[in-house]
C-alpha cells in the first residue's frame, strides 16, 4: 500500500482566493484581453523615494547579512516607538518580532499557540488567510456572521455568544479588509467589556490599514482603547499598506514578551530574519516624514467616492462607502435570478463574478470567499482610468442582464 505523500493538515486548506484570482486576471491580460484588474490587495504608489534609497544606502554599506531572527535592533526599536507615538501604547522591543510580511506574524502567533480543537473566532466578511492558517494548525475557526445594517461589526452580544472554554483567540481586523469598515473607540470599548469577563481569551488585532482612513476619523487600536487588555492583545501591524511595500516583505507584531519569544522560535525554525535589505528600508519609513500619506489618502479616497458612486448606479448593485482601506465591499444580491446574454441565470456572486471576468473582462473578488456570499469585494488601489473604466463594464454588464421569466429573484 502506498503510503500519502501530502500531510493531513492541507486536506481542509484552500489556496489564497485573491492571489488565484488576480493570477488568472493576470493570465488574461498577458494574452492581449483588456483586464481591470480589482482583485488585488496593494497600493499602486511608488515606495517613497527616501526609503528606497535607504534600502540602496543599506546595499552599499555592506549591511547584506543575516539579522537577529526577531529583526534589527534599530528595526524593533523603531517599532517600540512608533506604537508608543502613535498608539499610545508602551513595548520594549524586546517585545517586538518583526517578519517576512504581516501575514508571517499571524502564521507565527497561530503556530505558536494553537492545539487541535483550540478555536479562534473570526468576524466574517474576513481576510481570507485567517481561517485556513487557524485550520492548518489544527484549530477550529468559529465564524461570526455579521451584516450590512451592523457595518460588517460583531457586537458585543454575538462576541458574549461565541466565546466557549475552547477560545483561545479573537481575530479583530480594524480597518477591515474587505469591507474597510472600521471600529471607533466605543465600539472596541464595547467588545473588551466582555473580552474582561474571559480572561482566557486572546486578541490578534490586525492594523495593517492603520494610515488609510478617511473623513478625518480617528483610528484606535483595542490594547489602547482597552488597557486591561493589553497583557492578551498582539497587535499586528506592516510596511505594506501604509507605505507601499508590498513586494518588501515587511510586518512586525508587538504582545507580551512569552509570546513573541515563542514566536521567534516559530520563525527562527522556519525562515529565520527577514530581508535585512528590506527591515532597513522598514527602518527609514517608520522614522521618515510622514507627509506624503496625506497625499495619498486624498488619492483614495477620491477612488473611493468615484467607485462607490459608480456601483451604487449600476442596476442590481448596493454599496456601501467604507471609512478605510482601498475596497468596496458590494452586494450583487439583487441580480441573483437574472438571467446573461448566454442564457446563464445568476445564482451567486462566484457566477457574477465568472460572468464579469469572461464577458467584460472584469476581475473582482467573490463575497463567498470573504465568508459573506452575495456581495464582492474591488480594490480601488488602481491609477483613475482604469477604475472608471472597471466601473463602466461592470454597469455595463449589470444593465445587460434580463429577468427570468419575467421575474427577478428577491436576492438576500
Amino acid at each position: 500500500m502506498t503510503r500519502k505523500f501530502l500531510a493531513d493538515r492541507l486536506d481542509n486548506v484552500k489556496e489564497s482566493a485573491t492571489l488565484k484570482l488576480n493570477a488568472r486576471a493576470k493570465e488574461l491580460k498577458a494574452q492581449g484581453n483588456p483586464v481591470v484588474n480589482f482583485t488585488v490587495g496593494e497600493p499602486d504608489f511608488d515606495t517613497p523615494a527616501f526609503v528606497r534609497e535607504a534600502a540602496k544606502t543599506a546595499i552599499d554599506k555592506g549591511q547584506t547579512r543575516y539579522t537577529p531572527v526577531a529583526g534589527t535592533d534599530a528595526l524593533r526599536k523603531a517599532v517600540a516607538d512608533k506604537l508608543k507615538r502613535e498608539n499610545n501604547l508602551t513595548y520594549a522591543p524586546a517585545q517586538v518580532i518583526v517578519g517576512t510580511g504581516g501575514k508571517q506574524v499571524l502564521f507565527n502567533a497561530f503556530a505558536a499557540t494553537l492545539n487541535k480543537g483550540d478555536e479562534v473566532i473570526i468576524p466574517a466578511p474576513f481576510w481570507v488567510s485567517y481561517p485556513e492558517m487557524v485550520t492548518m494548525f489544527e484549530g477550529t475557526p468559529v465564524i461570526v456572521k455579521t451584516t450590512a445594517g451592523q457595518g460588517f461589526k460583531i457586537s458585543p452580544a454575538a462576541l458574549d455568544a461565541a466565546i466557549t472554554p475552547n477560545t483561545k483567540w479573537l481575530v479583530l481586523n480594524t480597518i477591515s479588509n474587505p469591507t474597510g469598515e472600521v471600529y471607533s473607540c466605543e465600539e472596541l470599548q464595547a467588545l473588551g467589556e466582555v473580552l474582561k469577563k474571559h480572561p482566557h481569551v486572546y486578541v490578534l488585532s490586525d492594523d495593517i490599514y492603520e494610515h488609510l482612513i478617511y473623513n478625518g476619523k480617528k483610528f484606535a487600536t483595542i490594547a489602547e482603547v482597552v488597557p486591561e487588555l493589553y497583557e492578551r492583545t498582539l497587535t499586528m501591524n506592516g510596511a505594506s499598506k501604509g507605505y507601499a511595500m508590498t513586494g518588501w516583505r515587511i510586518g512586525y507584531g508587538a504582545g507580551p514578551l512569552p509570546l513573541i519569544r515563542a514566536m521567534a522560535v516559530v520563525q527562527g525554525q522556519s525562515t529565520s530574519n527577514p530581508s535585512s535589505i528590506s527591515q532597513a528600508a522598514a527602518l527609514a519609513a517608520l522614522e521618515g516624514d510622514q507627509s506624503f500619506l496625506n497625499e495619498w489618502r486624498a488619492t483614495f479616497k477620491k477612488r473611493r467616492d468615484l467607485a462607490a458612486d459608480m456601483l451604487n448606479k449600476a442596476s442590481g448593485l448596493s454599496c456601501r462607502v467604507p471609512e478605510g482601506a482601498f475596497y468596496v465591499f458590494p452586494s450583487c444580491a439583487g441580480l441573483f435570478g437574472k438571467v446573461t446574454e448566454e442564457g446563464k441565470v445568476l445564482e451567486t456572486d462566484t457566477d457574477f463574478a465568472n460572468y464579469l471576468l469572461d464577458k467584460y473582462h472584469v476581475a473582482i473578488v467573490p463575497g463567498t470567499e470573504f465568508g459573506a456570499p452575495g456581495y464582492f469585494r474591488i480594490s480601488y488601489a488602481l491609477d483613475d482610468a482604469d477604475l472608471k473604466r472597471g466601473c463602466e463594464q461592470i454597469q455595463k454588464a449589470c444593465a445587460a442582464l434580463t429577468p427570468a421569466n419575467g421575474k427577478i429573484a428577491s436576492g438576500m
